[in-house]
């Protein structure tokens, strides 16, 4: 359309040039690569500290259960008689054997009957088993003498495995007292 002196003004076009779309999509795979290096991976780690915090969780209650129970069968429940060793002439129960001494599950009473106890096994006073409350993670608890000649201290091991195959091992050992 032409002005009072005619002269044509020239008509702007809307749109974007090809430069401007090279840069913009530029910036948008710049931004996708930041996405899916930094905080895409997040999630991972995200689930690996749940898992990890779900282990601590049933190690945590395996160890309080087993902590609670006597040292060894012949061992008073409430303490005061002495310990069952080599040492003092006393004998203990499974000097050469760990394990139930013939005991269901709910009437475990001293330390080494929660030897070979997995996931396959049922919680205390419950009929679910490890594996129903914690799906995907595996238990192992194996108790050991750390001095087969005294026999005054156990040692506790409980693995667990997580859903990821991340095996972590808590340990606590316990004494003749």
């Amino acid at each position: 359309m032409p002005n009072k002196l005619g002269f044509r003004r020239p008509v702007r076009l809307n749109g974007f040039t090809l430069i401007e779309l090279v840069i913009g999509m530029m910036v948008i795979g710049i931004g996708i690569v930041m996405l899916t290096s930094m905080l895409f991976p997040q999630a991972d780690r995200a689930a690996a500290t749940l898992q990890r915090v779900r282990s601590a969780e049933l190690a945590h209650s395996v160890m309080n259960e087993i902590w609670g129970k006597r040292y060894d069968q012949n061992t008073n429940a409430n303490g005061g008689s002495p310990a069952c060793n080599a040492a003092t002439g006393l004998s203990c129960s499974a000097t050469s054997v760990l394990g139930p001494d013939g005991e269901s599950r709910d009437t475990f009473n001293d330390v080494d009957d929660y030897h070979g106890l997995s996931e396959s096994s049922s919680m205390l006073d419950s009929s679910q088993t490890y594996a129903q409350a914690y799906p995907g993670f595996n238990v192992s608890v194996n108790v050991s003498y750390l001095d087969t000649t005294t026999q005054a201290e156990k040692l506790i091991t409980v693995d667990v495995t997580t859903p990821s195959n991340e095996v972590i091992t808590y340990q606590a050992l316990r004494s003749n007292y």
